[in-house]
């Protein structure tokens, strides 16, 4: 288990995080690099990316192929493209996990003609969740790599409310993974959404660990103050923040990773804590937005380092 960043393919960006002592990293954007379609000859640049990030000494843990929703009809189609070329990039270059979001059904009967669409995380919708997937994982399977789904759940104050993902709430990999027999299905595993929703990370992982194929290392802060005095659904009641500045403990969260036999690495999510992050350009504090961000990273790294059996 190594302790890396997710980032995009950019050469630059691997440059800092093996400077800063990173050993892994998560390929983010992958729907917008020259592997991705349309582009029919990806095999240089994805050579090229990883053999970069090996000479860094950086182990490339998983492909981030597509976070939007690919259970909306428009998006379907490309959506299909983009797994089926990340599942055939992962087999070429050695890496076991794709991951993306899995996707919510705009509801017909109470979406407005015209309007924002309105989606469902009803477990009726289910079987249009198993429909597209099923049949890429088992594409996955036929070349050793497993899918990954994130459970962030996009909708406002990190609550699944309104938001665009079906496994924003376990209850739901739980369905999931009653109704389906392909065992390469599982989860991008974030301690932060659950804090937020107000559940143990531990005990999540103590349920649900053994499909657990890779980990977004970010936790959360809940603000008890201001729910008491302004109720959930308040600007600061839950934030997003590096590891070791949230309330999880990973210390418990590597011992059940670990038991559960838990094979990739800890790569951390930026560009979330309030404090530590890269502010927008233009924005208050924008000068020192890298500095922070960066801090945040080397910060987080050496409080997870502590918890992590050194590799042999």
């Amino acid at each position: 288990m190594r302790i890396g960043l997710v980032m995009d393919a950019d050469l630059a960006r691997l440059d800092a995080a093996a400077r800063s002592g990173f050993r892994s990293l998560e390929w983010m954007a992958f729907d917008r690099s020259p592997a991705a379609p349309p582009n029919h000859d990806w095999r240089p640049f994805a050579g090229q990316f990883a053999a970069a990030a090996r000479d860094r000494g950086l182990r490339l843990s998983a492909i981030g192929a597509l976070y939007r929703n690919p259970l909306d009809p428009v998006q379907t189609e490309s959506a299909r493209d983009v797994f089926t070329r990340a599942i055939e990039v992962a087999a070429h270059l050695g890496v076991r996990t794709v991951s993306g979001f899995p996707g919510a059904v705009i509801d017909p009967e109470i979406n407005p003609r015209g309007g924002n669409p309105v989606y469902s995380v009803s477990e009726a919708h289910l079987p249009r969740l198993l429909e597209f997937w099923e049949p890429l994982a088992r594409f996955a399977a036929d070349h050793g790599v497993r899918l990954a789904f994130e459970h962030c759940p996009q909708g406002q104050f990190h609550l699944p409310v309104m938001g665009y993902n079906m496994l924003a709430q376990p209850a739901m990999w739980e369905r999931l993974f009653n109704a389906t027999r392909c065992e390469n299905l599982g989860i991008e595993w974030d301690a932060a959404h659950l804090v937020c929703q107000f559940i143990d990370p531990v005990a999540n992982l103590r349920r649900f660990g053994a499909r657990v194929f890779h980990v977004h290392a970010k936790d959360a802060f809940i603000n008890r103050a201001l729910i008491e005095a302004w109720g959930l659904c308040h600007p600061g009641v839950a934030e997003h923040r590096w590891p070791g500045f949230g309330q999880s403990d990973w210390a418990q969260i590597v011992h059940e990773l670990l038991r559960a036999g838990y094979d990739s690495d800890l790569n951390l999510e930026g560009r979330h804590d309030p404090v530590l992050r890269d502010h927008p350009a233009g924005s208050e504090g924008a000068l020192a937005g890298r500095q922070l961000e960066e801090a945040g990273e080397v910060a987080a790294r050496r409080w997870l380092e502590q918890f992590v059996p050194a590799e042999a």
